[in-house]
């Protein structure tokens, strides 16, 4: 009996080729994040000292163009707030306390 062996080519590169995005496109992609980002950042730093006392460790939820804002203990209701409220729109989420960050690393 033989046996059939199968030559196996190693393909190297990209599973999408035609998804690569340029190195122009990314960093034109990463300034508008990090431009969205400081626009909430602005409103979570006017806000957070009258809400910091009664909801420490809450999470908000911020919409920048509105200036509309959700609080929540779990950041899944925040987020489910925001979204029967602007169906489509980018929040920036945030948790009030000193530093506004959500997590840990």
């Amino acid at each position: 009996m033989s046996e059939i062996k199968s030559q196996r080519i190693a393909r190297r590169g990209r599973i999408f080729p035609e998804r690569t995005i340029s190195p122009e496109e990314r960093a034109k992609k990463q300034a508008e994040i990090e431009a969205f980002h400081q626009r909430c950042r602005l409103i979570f730093e006017r806000i957070r000292p009258e809400l910091i006392e009664e909801h420490y460790n809450w999470f908000i939820a911020i919409e920048p163009e509105s200036e509309d804002y959700f609080i929540d203990r779990e950041d899944v209701n925040v987020i489910q707030k925001a979204r029967e409220k602007h169906p489509h729109k980018l929040f920036g989420t945030f948790r009030l306390n000193e530093t506004g960050v959500c997590g840990r690393i």
